[in-house]
């Protein structure tokens, strides 16, 4: 069972007729409202599988799985934070590609 120590409170807001219907629901399984909408989306937290996937990419691109290139993007970030690199903007890039 739960303790306090890892407990976080939090306030919900649900329709009445939400509400309504959970509380029907709670007194058919002989259980308070509360403890039946805390038993319900402890079960169904429960019966997810998470993922974290490790490519830093919004959309997911394969480019970011390849050892070979995190690793690159790695020494990138470790040679900008100890002052080594430059960061260039978007006119400036467009400018050394001629575009």
């Amino acid at each position: 069972m739960a303790t306090s120590l890892n407990i976080k409170r939090k306030n919900i807001d649900l329709p009445v007729d939400t509400l309504q219907k959970l509380s029907i629901m709670a007194v058919a399984q002989g259980k308070s409202l509360k403890n039946f909408i805390e038993t319900l989306l402890i079960s169904k937290a429960n019966s997810v599988a998470i993922e974290v996937s490790e490519n830093p990419s919004p959309s997911g691109d394969p480019w970011f799985n390849d050892p070979e290139n995190m690793a690159s993007v790695q020494r990138g970030i470790l040679e900008m934070k100890a002052g080594k690199g430059r960061a260039y903007s978007m006119d400036e890039i467009r400018d050394m590609l001629g575009v």
